[in-house]
């Protein structure tokens, strides 16, 4: 299972439903980041794929001056908007790759659902050197969780028996698969020190209407027919609301933490 980094683009062509629907993450994460980290209270955040402000805000909203760069122009200029209530928050519209790098500037990175879009030999040196000697990285992705009901049972089968081109968001990959990549990235770059992995799970009650607008902001559902993709999200609807139209999804964050290695050699 590779990572085809040529749809990093295409949270752009949804980013006002991307805005809408993704939901935001656990107040246990990003209080772990911040006890992992020992980020002072007048600390420094870089944040690499801000999207629409998602994750910035749990941080903004607590104090910290946060640099978030995004890729994509309508997603930064949504992410802009969500934090103007926090004057030391900036957004830059950049690709982080073309980013002019403050070096030895920052006391916290962190990345939510963003990271692999950026080539590792690239991303990862980059930002440990923008981090202060005592700084450290915290990179964290959604897990698909299978919600193992009969509903979902229905629509893993409408995947796999009439729409075999799509990619079944529940079952894109798993913990493991995850864990083995970003683990050998953070090791492989030379850079950092010991890994710490951690897991979150929680519940959200969907809507179908919610379902499936979150689907039309699923990258991997780019790029193929859009009548057949719509043919595909008005099969899942129908099972939904075979259902009773609400349903209960298992939903999951994996945070890979690391500190900053002083001497990187």
């Amino acid at each position: 299972m590779g990572i085809d980094r040529s749809k990093r683009t295409t949270f752009e062509q949804e980013a006002d439903l991307y805005d809408e629907i993704r939901s935001g993450y656990p107040h246990e994460l990003i209080e772990d980041i911040l006890r992992l980290s020992g980020i002072p209270s007048e600390g420094r955040i870089l944040e690499i794929g801000c999207g629409s402000g998602n994750a910035t805000v749990s941080f903004a909203r607590l104090g910290y001056r946060i640099l978030g760069i995004e890729l994509g122009e309508r997603l930064a200029a949504l992410a802009a908007e969500n934090c103007r209530s926090y004057p030391r928050v900036r957004i830059l519209h950049s690709a982080f790759e073309d980013w002019e790098i403050e070096e030895c500037a920052f006391d916290l990175a962190v990345a939510a659902d963003s990271f692999h879009w950026i080539p590792p030999e690239i991303g990862y040196p980059k930002v440990a050197r923008a981090l202060k000697a005592t700084g450290s990285a915290a990179f964290f992705w959604r897990v698909p969780v299978d919600p193992d009901t009969d509903w979902s049972r229905e629509i893993a089968a409408i995947y796999t028996d009439s729409f075999p081109r799509f990619v079944n968001p529940d079952k894109r990959f798993t913990g493991e698969w995850l864990g083995g990549i970003v683990r050998r990235n953070f090791e492989n770059s030379q850079c950092f020190g010991e890994v710490t992995i951690k897991q979150y799970f929680w519940t959200e009650v969907q809507a179908t209407a919610q379902t499936i607008k979150g689907l039309r902001t699923f990258s991997m559902h780019h790029g193929i027919d859009e009548e057949e993709r719509e043919r595909l999200y008005t099969r899942i609807a129908e099972v939904l609301e075979k259902y009773g139209g609400t349903v209960a999804r298992p939903v999951s964050v994996m945070l890979f933490y690391s500190k900053v290695k002083l001497d990187p050699t």
